[in-house]
């Protein structure tokens, strides 16, 4: 039982935007979960999107077959760098700007065959 995994580091959205769509995929065929993700019309589905494609590509160039039928046993999104920036306020107080960064990870399993 082969599992292929594909990641994107350092993606420039937030981490709490994209988690939804990790938990709607998890579980899912990779056809499933390319369908589902292809009509939301949010950035966090392309993120996704685009890691679940490198994952099915990845699982093609190992030889696997039948790659759409191959099931996503993790979509996992963690936390990445911040940039901080600092923003002027008023009477001299300044507020921190986080620019959040994620880490997007996605494998794709045969399922087991009882």
């Amino acid at each position: 039982m082969a599992v292929v995994r594909a990641s994107h580091k350092n993606a420039k959205i937030s981490a709490t935007k994209v988690r939804p769509f990790a938990d709607l995929i998890r579980g899912m065929s990779v056809s499933q979960g390319l369908d589902a993700l292809k009509y939301l019309p949010n950035r966090g589905a392309r993120v996704i999107e685009q890691v679940l494609h490198s994952a099915r590509a990845n699982a093609e160039d190992r030889g696997l077959r039948n790659v759409d039928r191959l099931q996503i046993s993790e979509a996992r999104v963690d936390g990445g760098p911040m940039l901080k920036r600092i923003q002027p306020r008023a009477r001299g107080m300044a507020f921190v700007i986080r620019r959040r960064s994620a880490h997007v990870h996605v494998a794709i399993e045969a399922p087991e065959l009882q």
